[in-house]
């Protein structure tokens, strides 16, 4: 039996691809999570910015913030959308990758198990030959 494992490359590949597929999704949460905590801290300051009016140009001060904030809100609602999705697309991305090498891993256990079988039966073989001699010798004298 071939010593070493034929998909060796291709396995080192897929396992390369996945290393990449999980950085990425490593990079797509921490994104996802920057912009969800981002969004959660600038709703809660907008919570808190509750300003007292006291005559028309204080109230056109507070429409202004509020109309912003919102504005601001929007865009950080539709930036953490897209990073979900980014995330989800990675999920997949790494999913599938991880799959690929799976198939590849469990081949190079089969093999190497099988390995270990043919070394170990050749062992034996050699063990029960020098056995045998050892018994004829010894019936033989």
């Amino acid at each position: 039996m071939n010593r070493q494992f034929s998909l060796a490359g291709l396995l080192r590949l897929r396992q390369a691809e996945q290393k990449a597929a999980e950085s990425g999704l490593a990079a797509a949460n921490s994104r996802s999570s920057s912009l969800r905590e981002r969004r959660a801290e600038a709703r809660s300051a907008i919570a808190d910015s509750a300003g007292t009016v006291v005559d028309s140009t204080s109230l056109i001060g507070v429409a202004a913030a509020r109309a912003s904030a919102q504005s601001m809100l929007a865009e950080l609602d539709a930036l953490a959308a897209a990073a979900e999705l980014e995330a989800a697309a990675a999920q997949a991305d790494y999913t599938e990758a991880r799959r690929r090498a799976v198939g590849l891993e469990k081949l190079e256990t089969r093999h190497d198990t099988a390995l270990v079988a043919s070394e170990l039966r050749a062992e034996q073989g050699a063990l029960d030959e020098i056995a045998s001699t050892a018994w004829h010798r010894k019936a033989g004298s």
